[in-house]
């Protein structure tokens, strides 16, 4: 048998393993905010530790971990780095869910639960990997190394961004692997920029009744928003291998994030993702503060839309304006080794080529694009992200699986 096939053996007989594992995980509660994942972070020590793969924290935060872990293979060769977070989004406790939100539930065919697809699913694939390679790296050229962060969800600071400035040369290496939600038809070689900005529009305020004595702050905020959204219509910049990959791939694009996403991926959207004004329904608000989520595709950066958001504030003096996050949108090649690797192993597993397209969320594949290496993201379906049900289906959990673990070993077998 060749190592590719000892290895698709090793997951089959794991099968029960792995599940067992991933429902775990989930039911490792790990929301951010507010941002504690030490009982998440050690499900996954434990497993690293029953499995005896070298590893470390680095926790400049001790409650919001990061795992790290590399090995040398049996000669030099490429650096490849899988990347995974451990951290989830919050969960709504007012809503009713199938299976409870932190229940790590395996029914009708599917791993219930939140973070199932973003993105315990793919940081279980990355640990696999690292695991399952660790055993034959011996015949593998180069070095293998897991990032496992804890601070994705809210674009912090301690997680793959602190490993970054102050552990690059451990971290960065030739190219990343990453599993958040992608859609088995889809790979992600990049994804759109956001900047968020926060609004803050005072007046004096004033009775309710007594409209000629101030103007309304919610009011204000309310005609600004309306006016932000003239922002999207600036034209925007492509380039001629993501303009090729965008229209092969226009009908994985929408089959994977819905009807529009194509058209919506190469333009800047407006989202108000937060509002707050006014203390009391018969007084004029004098306070009303705002936050909006710019996102720009690859191409474009904040310079070619901050004057025309500061031109349409500045219509009105009652507000000011802050900006809170920012980071650019890179993208690598589109039909790069790894990418090409990818469509290969998925086509032998599953008999299709999964598309090359770009991300509409973030995710901390960027910091590596952004440093000029190449990154990659295959995952699963992203059912029910942010919302009540999160799943995913268990064969799509164990593809995501094989095609990581054969994915790697082919990127690290060629030296």
């Amino acid at each position: 048998m060749d190592l590719k096939g000892q290895l698709l053996e090793w997951i089959e007989r794991d099968r029960d393993e792995l599940i067992d594992f991933v429902c775990r995980f989930v039911r490792a509660k790990s929301p951010n905010p507010p941002g504690d994942t030490t009982e998440a972070v050690k499900v996954v020590t434990d497993f690293l530790g029953a499995k005896g793969v070298p590893f470390r924290l680095v926790d400049p935060q001790p409650t919001m971990a990061n795992i790290v872990g590399t090995f040398e293979g049996g000669a030099p060769g490429r650096h490849l780095v899988l990347n995974g977070h451990i951290d989830v989004f919050p969960v709504d406790e007012t809503e009713e869910w199938t299976h409870g939100p932190w229940s790590g539930a395996v029914a009708d065919g599917k791993i219930w639960g939140r973070g199932i697809a973003d993105m315990k699913c793919g940081t279980s694939a990355s640990i696999f990997t690292y695991c399952y390679l660790h055993r034959l790296r011996e015949h593998l050229k180069g070095k293998l190394t897991l990032t496992a962060v804890s601070d994705e969800e809210t674009f912090g600071p301690w997680g793959a961004r602190y490993l970054m400035e102050h552990h690059r040369d451990e971290v960065l290496g030739d190219c990343c692997l990453n599993g958040e939600p992608s859609g088995p038809v889809t790979l992600r070689f990049g994804e759109k920029g956001p900047l968020w900005i926060k609004f803050t529009v005072r007046t004096p305020g004033a009775h309710g009744s007594y409209t000629h004595l101030s103007p309304s702050a919610t009011k204000i905020a309310a005609k600004l928003i309306h006016d932000l959204e003239a922002v999207t219509e600036i034209p925007t910049p492509g380039t001629p291998d993501i303009e090729r990959a965008l229209t092969e791939g226009e009908a994985a694009i929408e089959r994977a994030l819905g009807k529009g996403a194509s058209k919506t991926l190469q333009r800047v959207t407006l989202n108000i993702g937060r509002i707050n004004g006014g203390l009391k329904v018969n007084m004029i608000p004098g306070l009303c503060e705002f936050e909006a989520d710019f996102r720009l595709p690859v191409g474009y950066a904040k310079e070619h839309i901050l004057p025309k958001i500061r031109e349409i504030a500045a219509r009105y003096p009652e507000v000011t304006m802050e900006e809170i996050n920012y980071s650019e949108a890179k993208a690598c090649d589109p039909f790069g080794e790894m990418a090409q690797i990818i469509q290969q192993n998925v086509e032998a597993l599953r008999g299709f080529k999964p598309t090359p397209i770009i991300s509409m969320g973030g995710s901390d594949a960027r910091l590596w694009r952004q440093r000029g290496v190449p990154a990659y993201i295959y995952g699963p379906y992203p059912y029910g992200m942010g919302q009540k049900d999160e799943y995913v289906d268990v064969e799509d959990f164990l593809h995501v699986v094989r095609t990581h673990v054969l994915s790697a070993f082919d990127y690290l077998s060629r030296g």
